[in-house]
């Protein structure tokens, strides 16, 4: 009998159970709301779904982030930069850039929107954050995981990069809820119904060049963007040439997912109760919330302002679309607008500073390496 306690006895001590702090039980907690966000309410759960379940994973047992963990291995391409590039990849592979194109206009709203970032930049110095670490919570104001993500490994910020990472995609994955009450509340209904002329068609060639010539450009000027910069373009030229269907496919699809699910699930595990739950988090989270409310209002703003010089060609809604979260922004600008006005068509002139925001955080990480001398 006493054979029979004891081994039950080395099987409880066994389980994660009587590990577990408060803290775990807590994450724990909030990895299953965001389950439930992303199966239940289906809010990006391409995103929201791995980085959750990496979140509770690291929660029951933390080894599995230490070294020789499975985790820590999906990390490691992190800290590399490996996965965030290859992201960009993908992205490029998906997006069309022809409305960007068709109306150029359309980056001055995309630049707008970065605004969020450097007044983000000034409160966590505010916060008593270093300028580097500053920086690295800044960019969560474009809403791009990638390029968050990104930017605090090359500036060295690897303590806070759980809280920043997954403040980013959480953001990026609550754009339907966090962008239409600030759209709302700085537009008239008059405004949201403005209908716009339609995109003239851009040509293969046009199409073609693009890639190539941002390339030329922004990574001649800040080099330290190339692998997001240069990998987004690279994929995009993949799409556009129309010669190398196989590599616009695997890059677009089995690639792209692939590196979700690493990217995803080590993000998540970076958020053990012990690195997330303190003040510096809390205070991250705040900064960057704001942050991106306040991108989204500069880039509407904007939008008022072009309205105004336009003669109201413009509607003012799309200018929320500059933050980086791609298409999601751009969908919420539509769906605005067709409350406002059911027959009103706003996605594809939405789609043009969407895709300049993506560029737009990408020159703003960029600028930041340069400051620092990365």
């Amino acid at each position: 009998m006493s054979y029979v306690f004891e081994t039950l006895e080395n099987l409880a001590r066994q389980t994660a159970f009587g590990s577990l702090t408060i803290g775990n039980f807590v994450m724990i907690i909030v990895a299953c709301g965001f389950m439930y966000l992303a199966i239940a309410k289906q809010y990006e759960p391409l995103l929201l779904l791995p980085i959750s379940f990496g979140m509770m994973l690291v929660n029951i047992y933390p080894p599995i982030m230490e070294e020789g963990g499975l985790l820590h291995y999906f990390y490691m391409l992190d800290e590399w930069t490996i996965l965030p590039s290859l992201i960009f990849l993908g992205v490029g592979a998906l997006t069309d850039f022809g409305p960007l194109i068709a109306n150029p206009r359309s980056f001055l709203l995309g630049a707008a929107a970065q605004f969020g970032i450097f007044a983000a930049y000034i409160t966590a110095m505010v916060f008593g954050f270093n300028d580097m670490a500053a920086a690295a919570i800044a960019i969560i104001g474009g809403a791009d995981g990638p390029t968050s993500i990104f930017l605090a490994m090359k500036l060295g910020q690897t303590e806070i990069m759980g809280p920043i990472a997954v403040a980013a995609y959480s953001y990026m994955s609550l754009v339907p809820i966090i962008q239409p009450p600030i759209m709302k509340a700085l537009t008239t209904e008059e405004e949201r119904k403005i209908k716009m002329e339609q995109l003239r068609t851009v040509s293969k060639r046009e199409r073609i060049l693009f890639p190539i010539i941002v390339t030329i450009v922004v990574c001649g000027l800040l080099p330290s963007t190339t692998p997001l910069v240069g990998m987004l373009m690279l994929g995009n030229l993949f799409r556009e040439s129309g010669v190398v269907r196989q590599l616009t496919e695997t890059a677009s699809n089995a690639l792209m997912y692939i590196v979700v699910i690493l990217l995803g699930t080590s993000v998540g595990a970076t958020t053990s109760a012990e690195a997330f739950l303190n003040w510096d988090t809390i205070k991250i989270v705040i900064i960057g919330f704001s942050a991106f409310c306040f991108g989204t209002a500069s880039g509407v703003i904007f939008g008022k302002i072009m309205c105004k010089v336009s003669k109201g060609k413009i509607n003012p809604l799309i200018g929320s679309a500059g933050v980086s979260a791609v298409p999601m922004a751009a969908r919420v600008s539509q769906k605005v607008g067709a409350e406002a006005d059911p027959t009103n068509f706003l996605l594809m002139h939405a789609m043009g500073p969407n895709v300049a925001g993506v560029i737009g955080t990408a020159v703003v990480a960029g600028v930041f390496m340069a400051i620092f001398g990365i």
